[in-house]
């Protein structure tokens, strides 16, 4: 079981939850990015720099996770890839991404991306609070509970 990190849009204070978990936790956790990553230095901690262009970390993440791996992504599209392969999603808010929201999902995020093409909406996301760290934070630790007591 690996933690893949779509690392170009990950916040900080979620990168940072992240090492120490992969530290406490002993998982190996791999940020895929298209800019160089400072990461702790730990054997269990790694990077891919991938080239630029639109998507190529996703493209990475969706080729080589793996069944039973979680992938860290606001990416909803890639979320849907990697579902499909058998792995599991969570954003950095805390919401995990299943077969069973997955695709109610994407096409929501599909809607709205129409919306805010025609004007209808705009704006995106607020940044990430303390709130949406500690659901973050829950989250992963309910999901590595029960993937590493297999």
């Amino acid at each position: 079981m690996r933690i893949w990190v779509d690392a170009d849009a990950c916040p900080n204070v979620i990168k940072d939850v992240l090492y120490k978990v992969a530290m406490r936790r002993e998982v190996e956790l791999t940020l895929v990015a298209n800019i160089p990553l400072r990461v702790p230095a730990s054997p269990l901690i790694d990077t891919i720099h991938v080239a630029d262009g639109f998507d190529e970390a996703d493209h990475e993440i969706a080729r080589q996770a793996q069944s039973g791996d979680l992938v860290i992504t606001a990416d909803i599209p890639l979320a849907d890839r990697i579902v499909d392969k058998g792995a599991t999603g969570l954003n950095p808010r805390g919401e995990l991404y299943t077969e069973d929201n997955i695709k109610g999902l994407l096409r929501m995020r599909n809607l709205m991306e129409e919306l805010r093409s025609a004007g209808s909406v705009s704006g995106g996301p607020a940044p990430i609070g303390p709130k949406d760290k500690q659901e973050f934070t829950n989250q992963l630790d309910r999901f590595l509970t029960k993937a590493l007591n297999r």
